[in-house]
């Protein structure tokens, strides 16, 4: 038979700290305790699958009911008291305790095993009758409410009136006779809303307490904690049954909550909070202002001793900071539960350091502790502290930081405004290639559609720009220019404020400032006075001293490509040239070229074009010199270039000499059903080879140009979209006599690369094949993971939410990437790739390349290097 109960006290316990998944991190830990001979009181763990089985299946069985009464019987045995003895009562805690901390999520009930009669036994054997009704009121309190759906807040008036009535300045002032009287109309508030007595039967309140333990795993603020911080919703929590020990006995007694450091600051000291002749919730739930916990020495000056060698041999058996609960019973010190304290970024980052300089952790360690997106956190703006606000809606977090600005609607307004000084954000119901400009010109996005790796998320995160996509609750009328959020309207010049890292969207121009981090990295702050910064700093070389994977950028400009450099990116891996002619002439000359009606004005406007990708192309390589440059060819559709009716319309075909009509004529011909998998990628260039021709040309002199200089050049161009090992044999042809040509004529030779982006599923099916006419394969991952699902992912926002609300999906594949199925191709292509080329250079440069989680997957798959946004 399985186990499913495991017992712990009088030092010894059938659990150890290695046993979270089953046991969860409370239960966990104390036995852990309990080994070490940390002062705990005795207790029994409810395994947490037990939770899950319940919640599949309901109901109990009889196996766990026996194991339950055995352990409790054994914990009879070890306290000395009897379970609903009316003599000598046991009463227990009942709390829950995931194997992944979620503080306050879930629920607990203090007290348990209190009725009419054992109340009266616990006056006795105490001799306080005032501490044991005290008790009383609380477990009817706390048992009413999660257990029987009483709420807590009529307990909470009628407690109060009972201060008013009796004079009591506060809880701990209220007399034993008053709050016998409080216990009465508890009993009968609870009688008049469930129609039932309150259960006196000790048994019946176990099962119910245990039971709601369970349920208190599906409470909506738990699944939401469980969401934002990526925890799987299949572990169930454990319950812990726990003797109760008193800190609302008397002047001698006490309840707290401490840290073995400073939480919020780091600090080597010890930091918490304690109360009097009070119970935990006391502390936690503000009921009372609780004192420093300095002054327990005071107070209580034995216990504290004994508390400062406890948290210490803590710290230093767990090898982290420590955030631990004690109860002082009549001077005697018990610790209720030990667990890794949260603590900020800024907090983290310190204690990381500091134990490493102790010798309690590896420098490995140390990289491991900080998580992703905790050091995320330390390079983007932030809002300021001193902002007080409460959002109005919360869409994706797309590319984090803080801007506040002035609504405007179309890109056009927003390049407008930005060049009259103005601060906008550019609010659309999503974004294409033509709102490139207007993204440039807004300190943030907002789109009501799309999602984290739409158009909109994709370019906000290159450029380190602020965005939030999906924003579902977001209605934008353009005939009015305004936009309705609930019952808040937004008209076009009011001005909100966006925080990128959790997705909330504000009213007003909320304060932001430059994280410390970057601050130094722009020459704003001198790095002697930036102790956040120094600990990055130290940490990111610890992490470089431990990785194999290479880190490279997705960048398209010269600036984002400084950008990169500046953060320690060894190479551009994805540099999207379609991104460079958007700007000034040349979105004119690249509209030319998509009109034009033969290869011969095709070719005249490509001349016009190709010194822009030059000069573009020459910066790329002396940011980056002595790195590689992956360059991918032009990807989009080409009706993606032109305007779509309009006054621009009618300005370009007045500038082209062409009739409107017959402009719109040709934009209509080029619309596509499904432009994702339409004319685009190689297939451009199999069609139009002056194309591939005009951007490898550009490249091979930009490359000979910076190499003149002294630049360490290595580009590597990629061509995008292919299916089959025949187009990229034919776009291999003709960049390679381009570049016989530029550098036969230029006099000079550089060395260079000619590989594919992997991108459909036919692609990675036949890697091997493709291998032959390859140099290296990079990832695309974006498009692969829309083919291989068959899911758009502009539009998949739509529906994409509710499949994983319903557990469908785990995670959102555009997210986190899918490692069995996207994951499986991506496997194959380098197996059989690596097969033919044993040394093939492969990375990844989707947007999965940033996502921590996706990074451990390329790593495991044995990719060269993953690319992410500056």
């Amino acid at each position: 038979m399985t186990r499913s109960v495991y017992f712990f006290g009088n030092g010894t316990a059938d659990g150890t700290r290695d046993m979270k998944v089953t046991l969860g991190g409370k239960g966990a830990n104390l036995a852990e305790m309990t080994n070490l001979g940390v002062p705990v009181p005795p207790g029994f763990t409810i395994a947490a699958d037990q939770c899950v089985a319940y919640l599949e299946h309901g109901g109990i069985s009889d196996a766990l009911r026996a194991e339950v009464r055995d352990a409790l019987a054994r914990l009879e045995d070890v306290s000395g008291k009897r379970f609903g003895d009316p003599a000598n009562p046991l009463l227990v805690s009942v709390r829950s305790g995931a194997s992944v901390s979620m503080p306050g999520m879930m629920e607990t009930i203090l007290n348990l095993g209190l009725n009419d009669e054992t109340v009266e036994g616990l006056s006795r054997a105490s001799g306080n009758p005032r501490f044991a009704y005290d008790s009383y009121r609380r477990f009817l309190q706390m048992y009413a409410d999660v257990v029987l759906g009483v709420s807590i807040h009529r307990f909470e008036q009628l407690l109060a009136t009972k201060r008013l009535t009796t004079g009591a300045a506060s809880d701990s002032d209220l007399s034993a006779e008053a709050l016998r009287s409080l216990v009465k109309e508890y009993q009968q508030l609870v009688r008049a809303v469930t129609g039932a007595d309150f259960p006196m039967d000790p048994q019946v309140q176990l099962w119910g307490a245990i039971e709601a333990v369970w349920h208190s795993w599906t409470l909506k603020k738990a699944v939401d904690y469980r969401k934002v911080n990526g925890i799987p919703h299949t572990l169930g929590t454990g319950v812990n049954i726990v003797s109760m020990v008193f800190g609302n006995m008397g002047d001698d007694s006490g309840t707290g909550v401490a840290f073995t450091r400073d939480p919020s600051t780091g600090e080597r000291r010890f930091y918490g909070e304690f109360l009097v002749n009070a119970q935990g919730e006391d502390v936690v739930a503000g009921i009372r202002t609780p004192l420093h916990i300095d002054e327990m020495a005071r107070l209580l000056p034995g216990a504290y001793e004994q508390l400062l060698d406890t948290q210490a041999r803590l710290e230093q058996h767990f090898r982290d900071m420590q955030d631990i609960e004690f109860t002082v019973e009549r001077g005697t010190l018990y610790l209720l539960q030990t667990r890794t304290g949260k603590r900020t970024t800024a907090a983290a980052l310190r204690i990381a350091l500091d134990m490493v300089d102790e010798g309690l952790i590896t420098q490995r360690e140390a990289v491991r502790r900080l998580q992703p997106n905790q050091l995320d956190q330390l390079l983007h703006r932030v809002i300021a502290s001193t902002a007080h606000a409460t959002p109005i809606a919360v869409g994706l977090p797309a590319s984090p930081g803080a801007a506040s600005g002035i609504v405007v609607f179309d890109p056009d307004a927003a390049e407008q405004r930005h060049l009259k000084g103005e601060q906008v954000i550019l609010v659309r119901e999503e974004t294409t290639p033509e709102d490139f400009h207007g993204i440039v010109a807004a300190r943030a996005v907002l789109t009501a559609r799309g999602g984290m790796t739409s158009h909109a998320a994709v370019v906000a995160r290159g450029m380190g720009k602020c965005a939030i996509v999906g924003c579902t609750a977001l209605e934008i009328s353009n005939e009015h220019r305004s936009m309705c959020i609930g019952d808040h309207v937004v008209a076009e010049g009011d001005w909100i404020t966006l925080d990128g890292g959790t997705g909330r969207v504000f009213l007003g121009d909320l304060p932001t400032q430059p994280s410390e981090v970057m601050r130094v990295i722009n020459g704003v702050l001198p790095q002697a006075d930036a102790p956040t910064y120094q600990g990055f700093a130290t940490l990111m070389g610890w992490a470089d001293a431990h990785r194999r994977l290479k880190v490279r950028a997705n960048a398209d400009t010269p600036r984002d490509a400084r950008v990169a450099r500046n953060f320690g990116a060894e190479g551009i891996g994805l540099c999207r040239t379609e991104h460079m002619f958007f700007e000034g002439d040349r979105i004119t000359a690249m509209r030319e070229m998509i009109i034009a009606r033969d290869e011969g004005g095709r070719r005249r406007a490509l001349e016009k074009l190709l010194p822009m990708q030059r000069a573009d192309f020459e910066g790329i390589f002396q940011a980056m010199d002595g790195f590689p440059v992956t360059i991918r060819l032009l990807d989009p559709p080409l009706h993606e270039f032109l305007p779509h009716g309009g006054e621009e319309s009618f300005l370009l075909a007045q500038s082209l000499g062409l009739a409107r009509q017959e402009l719109a004529r040709i934009v209509s011909a080029l619309r596509e059903t499904n432009p994702m998998l339409g004319h685009r990628g190689c297939r451009l260039g199999v069609v139009y080879p002056e194309i591939t021709e005009m951007q490898a040309r550009a490249i091979f002199e930009a490359a000979v140009r910076a190499f003149r200089r002294g630049i360490d050049v290595r580009p590597e161009i990629m061509v995008p979209l292919v299916s089959d090992v025949s187009e990229l044999r034919h776009q291999r042809a003709i960049i390679e006599q381009a570049a016989e040509q530029v550098m036969g004529v230029m006099g000079e030779r550089v060395p260079y690369l000619i590989g594919t982006m992997i991108e459909l599923p036919r692609a990675a099916l036949t890697a091997d094949e493709i291998a032959h006419q390859a140099d290296f394969f990079s990832f695309g991952t974006n498009d692969l993971t829309q083919t291989t699902f068959g899911l758009s992912r502009d539009d998949a926002g739509r529906f994409l939410p509710q499949y994983l609300e319903a557990g469908l999906l785990a995670d959102d594949p555009f997210q986190v990437l899918d490692a069995k199925g996207v994951g499986k191709l991506v496997k194959w292509a380098v197996r059989d790739a690596r097969d033919v080329k044993a040394h093939l250079k492969v990375g990844i440069c989707g947007e999965h390349g940033g996502d921590p989680r996706s990074v451990t997957f390329c790593h495991e798959a044995g990719l060269d290097y993953v690319s992410s946004s500056p």
